[in-house]
């Protein structure tokens, strides 16, 4: 284990019939909202009429930036930051998922950065400045909601971007698990597959003495794994969306982390993918994550093995460690294809014609992408190729 230091800031508000909750904390960051939300599911489940009503009784002045796509756009943040500055907006309110949370803390720099916000997002420049913010959550996927990162496409370019700030936590975020009663099915997949995707970005690794970490990240697999199948077949289910949207946030509010350096080559790998062909992030994720295990399987096999015993109850007798390991990857894939994520390049009609381009892409920021295996060109391409 090395050594950290933590430091999370963002008041968690969870439970059912916590919009409320809006009233006392909005007043404490400003009066001037900007409500910020994609494309009007909120304004169908009635969550949006919620949220206006609550500002309207506090007196706040709204205004509204709607229509944040699910891979949010440069243009589009550069947008909210123009109405921000227009109107001396002094607090943003994100209501919606991951993409309109990674939207919002864009905009808070922005509205801020006399430029363009893909300086920021693509490291020309650091942000010095942000407006504050709170989040409505309406989808579990992300962890967006207590984290400091966000996601930023530039469709012009054909690029996608992590980026992030200590200036961008939320100050608070409100998680009631009936706001995501409305996600369809496709998309609550979507966002259990994203949520394991960033459990194992942070499980594989080679640090020692890791027990606590390893224990939590396994917790919380063995938590969605459990809860999925349910979901997927009772998508009002208030304890089930409880338990994937408590798992979402806990996967990537930095706990996970503590003394443990992540790997993160496969996220490389897909905002490459969804950059180019704009597929939803947790589907490329589903595609691309086991046949990175695959690839990498003998970096450190008994790492895979303590997976598949750990996670996905493999038996260990009369196998070897290796047979093992390769069963938990199985069991992996099996599990996402039961609860309907797609496990080729070829659901989304991509085909090998872009695969240079893409890792092109992956490589953009340097020679190598991954910490529990550095991937270089060739080894991106085969991961790829695995995937078609």
């Amino acid at each position: 284990m090395k050594s950290f230091a933590y430091h999370n800031p963002t008041k968690l508000i969870f439970g059912k019939d916590q919009l409320k909750q809006l009233a006392t904390e909005v007043p404490k960051y400003g009066s001037k909202v900007l409500v910020i939300y994609g494309g009007g599911s909120i304004k169908r489940n009635g969550i949006y009429d919620n949220v206006m009503t609550i500002l309207k009784e506090i007196g706040a002045e709204v205004h509204e930036l709607s229509g944040v796509e699910p891979n949010p756009r440069h243009t589009t943040v550069n947008k909210g930051a123009q109405i921000c500055k227009e109107h001396g907006i002094d607090f943003l309110l994100a209501v919606g998922g991951g993409s309109v949370l990674d939207a919002t803390k864009a905009v808070a720099v922005a509205a801020k950065y006399d430029g363009d916000v893909w300086d920021i997002v693509s490291k020309k420049t650091a942000a010095q400045d942000a407006l504050p913010f709170g989040t409505v959550l309406t989808l579990a996927a992300t962890g967006s909601e207590m984290n400091s990162g966000s996601v930023i496409t530039n469709w012009e370019l054909n690029e996608k971007h992590g980026w992030g700030s200590p200036l961008v936590f939320p100050k608070f975020s409100i998680l009631d698990p009936e706001h995501t009663n409305s996600v369809p099915q496709d998309q609550t997949v979507y966002g259990m597959v994203d949520m394991m995707a960033h459990v194992f970005e942070q499980y594989f690794h080679h640090d020692t003495n890791t027990l606590v970490q390893d224990g939590f990240c396994e917790s919380i697999l063995r938590a969605v794994i459990d809860t999925a199948p349910k979901l997927v077949n009772d998508l009002n289910n208030y304890e089930h969306r409880a338990t994937v949207l408590y798992s979402g946030t806990l996967a990537l509010n930095g706990v996970l982390s503590m003394g443990v350096v992540g790997d993160w080559a496969n996220h490389g790998l897909e905002h490459a993918v969804s950059a180019v062909y704009d597929i939803p992030h947790g589907g490329g994720l589903a595609i691309l994550f086991p046949n990175w295990m695959t690839y990498v399987l003998d970096e450190n096999v008994t790492r895979f093995k303590q997976l598949a015993v750990n996670v996905f109850g493999v038996s260990t007798e009369g196998k070897s460690d290796r047979q093992v390991a390769e069963e938990g990857i199985k069991a992996l894939r099996d599990f996402w294809t039961s609860i309907g994520a797609p496990s080729r390049l070829s659901d989304y009609n991509i085909n090998d014609s872009n695969l240079e381009l893409m890792a092109d892409k992956v490589l953009a920021a340097g020679g190598a992408v991954g910490q529990f295996k550095r991937l270089n060109r060739e080894d991106i391409l085969a991961i790829y190729r695995m995937s078609l």
